[in-house]
């Protein structure tokens, strides 16, 4: 699995770690369910408005 390193604001970080404790996940688990739920998301708009003459949906 590759690695990626990101910058956020420590009070940021504070947060995901007080919500990653209390569902007894990682901190790399959480972002990942975040990321993949925002790419649905996304590719769902996407899809919608390729149906109604917007864009081409990406690939994640």
């Amino acid at each position: 699995m590759a690695r990626v390193l990101i910058s956020m604001k420590d009070e940021f970080l504070r947060r995901i770690d007080e919500v990653a404790e209390k569902e007894q996940r990682s901190r790399s688990e959480l972002i990942r369910e975040a990321l993949r739920t925002y790419i649905r998301k996304n590719a769902s708009a996407s899809q919608s408005a390729q149906t109604s003459g917007g864009s081409a949906p990406v690939e994640p």
